[in-house]
């Protein structure tokens, strides 16, 4: 009797081993997305950082351009507005309006270095090459950082999903968090007129 006591002691304390261990994976894969979205959003504060030196810039030479510059003022206000912290990861409307602001304020960018073509001496100012750029190695550094995240994003849902983790996954609250997608009018090439 003793023998089954303690045989059925050691299988509750190895459950318990087993349990904790899934718990401290979980906890340290959801930091690690955490983290990602962190790095995500330094590089997105650095863009929102650029663009009133950019807009400034184009300002003295494009002053008739006042519609896409206060476009783009439009939209970083908006990006501002719409900005999400890591416990808004699972929730998937704010995920959505705060990617839609992001991707709107990419798309109003695109079209400023387009208007930006249209003035052979702003792209001569040395401020302005400097600032384009910053913003083109920024636009660079956030996909980086959006791949990143999604692969944190990939490696904590995939863990989520798994039996047995699952279920002590439900058992805690944790949730599948939401991935980085680009937005539908990425995947149509932009026209481009001069």
């Amino acid at each position: 009797m003793k023998k089954i006591l303690l045989i059925v002691l050691g299988v509750f304390i190895l459950m318990g081993f087993m349990v904790a261990g899934s718990y401290n994976r979980l906890v340290t894969l959801q930091e690690g997305v955490t983290e990602k979205w962190a790095q995500v959003e330094n590089v997105y504060q650095r863009r929102l950082d650029l663009i009133p030196n950019l807009v400034s810039t184009v300002k003295g030479y494009a002053e008739h351009e006042k519609d896409t510059l206060l476009a783009v003022v439009e939209a970083r206000s908006k990006v501002m507005q719409a900005k999400i912290g890591p416990d808004s990861l699972t929730d998937t409307n704010k995920f959505a309006t705060f990617a839609k602001a992001q991707n709107q304020l990419s798309s109003v960018l695109s079209r400023l270095m387009v208007v930006v073509e249209r003035y052979p001496d702003l792209k001569a100012n040395q401020n302005f090459l400097a600032l384009q750029s910053q913003l083109e190695g920024t636009e660079n550094r956030i996909a980086v950082e959006r791949k990143r995240y999604n692969e944190a994003v990939r490696t904590f849902n995939t863990k989520v999903k798994k039996f047995p983790t699952n279920m002590l996954a439900k058992m805690f609250g944790f949730e599948k968090v939401n991935y980085f997608e680009s937005a539908p009018e990425a995947a149509t090439v932009p026209k481009v007129e001069f």
